[in-house]
């Protein structure tokens, strides 16, 4: 396995695929454009760390100062996004500082872009008088100038490096999300939160909690008993079992005192006869299928089918 660190400076490399008894040695393919890049991005919502984009980029007439994609994550933070297919090194901070403050001093112009929205996400609360700005910048490759000027700065700053090898009609992206461990380790985070149950008993009806925390116990059990290679995060409305960046399952907070199995499915699959039980509603802006939690009655158990295709489908085991 490459390490990060080491993909920071490889210029050209190449993915052996082994196919059956052959060997495909397959060469690095570039993105033709930022608009190639971009519509990839967005495509694969789960890159971008479950974000909504409120405003997609604007090619001509822009106003300096003013970011050209802004989107809301499900954390409820305001998120800059910059998109570059160029090696992006530590000139790039400035421009995002400065679009990072334009959101921090501008609350109203960000809320009349998600009030102009025909629909939103569901679940998703945004306090419009404190909320956190997160900067994410994606990019086929970074220099490492980029990455130790993150670590001086006041925001959270995302790295998201994709790389393509393209083989016929096969496309593979490699995604990673690069961080300084050595910094990491003896520095703080940059003021974010911690979300734990003291966390959530300050903003959720405390039984609720414990039940919440039950459940997700149950879960976690199950992953470990499948083998499944899913990584528990808990975020401010959610916990999710993460495989890589993107969530296969979790549970959602519903208000103060309900929550919901959220399954990252696509409809089709979500919509099959034998889920009807298993599945209340489908939400289109997040691509996941909902089921409310009773605790008096909602055993983990019943929804094994609905974790294991959930699992399936985000590992890339079934299409």
């Amino acid at each position: 396995m490459i390490s990060k660190m080491v993909l920071l400076v490889i210029e050209m490399s190449n993915l052996l695929w082994k196919k059956g008894k052959k060997t495909l040695n397959i060469l690095s393919t570039p993105f033709n454009s930022e608009e190639e890049l971009e519509k990839i991005v967005f495509e694969m919502k789960d890159i971008l760390g479950g974000v909504f984009p409120l405003k997609r980029q604007v090619r001509g007439g822009k106003k300096p100062g003013v970011p050209d994609v802004i989107g809301i994550d499900d954390d409820g933070n305001v998120c800059i996004i910059e998109i570059k297919n160029v090696v992006v090194d530590s000139s790039v901070i400035p421009q995002v500082l400065k679009y990072a403050m334009w959101a921090e001093e501008n609350p109203d112009s960000i809320k009349n872009l998600w009030l102009e929205l025909p629909a939103k996400p569901e679940g998703v609360e945004i306090d419009w008088n404190e909320y956190q700005v997160r900067i994410i910048i994606v990019s086929p490759e970074f220099d490492r100038s980029t990455l130790r000027m993150t670590n001086k700065v006041g925001y959270p700053i995302d790295l998201i490096q994709i790389k393509r090898w393209r083989e016929g009609s096969d496309e593979f992206l490699i995604v990673n999300e690069l961080e300084d461990k050595q910094v990491s380790k003896t520095k703080p985070a940059r003021g974010l939160e911690v979300y734990d149950k003291k966390f959530y008993e300050r903003h959720r009806n405390k039984e609720s909690v414990k039940e919440f925390l039950r459940y997700t116990r149950e879960i976690e059990n199950l992953v470990k008993k499948k083998g499944w290679p899913l990584e528990l995060k808990f975020n401010k409305y959610y916990c999710g079992f993460k495989h890589g960046f993107f969530n296969a399952f979790g549970i959602h907070w519903i208000g103060t005192k309900s929550f919901e199995f959220f399954f990252k499915l696509p409809k089709k699959i979500a919509k099959k006869p034998r889920y009807h039980k298993l599945v209340e509603k489908y939400d289109e802006q997040w691509k996941q299928a909902t089921f409310k939690i009773d605790p008096s009655k909602t055993k983990v158990k019943t929804f094994l089918p609905l974790f294991k295709e959930s699992y399936e489908y985000i590992a890339g085991k079934k299409g």
